[in-house]
């Protein structure tokens, strides 16, 4: 059983950056496809970016292509999201997601295992 924890969210100022982490544990990381979803109050949730277990392919959401970059380091078990100009309509809770295929393009139910959350809020 694959436990994931988010962390690095917070309120920013629209144009401004935050890098969120997502620490696993329970599991050996290189095993699993990670993935970020998002999800704003009386939305669904949706895809943001995926990283392919080796960290070589990853996928982006045309809303956040080429604002946010997805890595991952499996020696430290986590990966990141690195999140820059950020715009008013980014703010939701952020969820980090574990596949055991070894890449996902997004799909919600290509992820076995999720984390709790981490509330990201830019403000205009």
């Amino acid at each position: 059983q694959v436990q994931l924890v988010e962390s690095g969210g917070g309120l920013v100022q629209a144009g401004g950056s935050l890098r969120l982490s997502c620490a696993a544990s329970g599991g050996t990381n290189s095993n699993y496809a990670k993935g970020w979803f998002r999800q704003a109050p009386g939305k669904e949730r949706e895809f943001v970016a995926a990283i392919s277990r080796s960290g070589i392919t990853t996928y982006y959401a045309d809303s956040v292509k080429g604002r946010f970059t997805i890595s991952r380091d499996n020696a430290k078990n986590t990966v990141y999201l690195q999140m820059n100009s950020l715009k008013p309509e980014d703010t939701a809770v952020y969820y980090c997601a574990a596949s055991l295929r070894p890449v996902s393009s997004g799909p919600k139910a290509e992820y076995d295992y999720w984390g709790q959350g981490t509330q990201v809020t830019v403000s205009s």
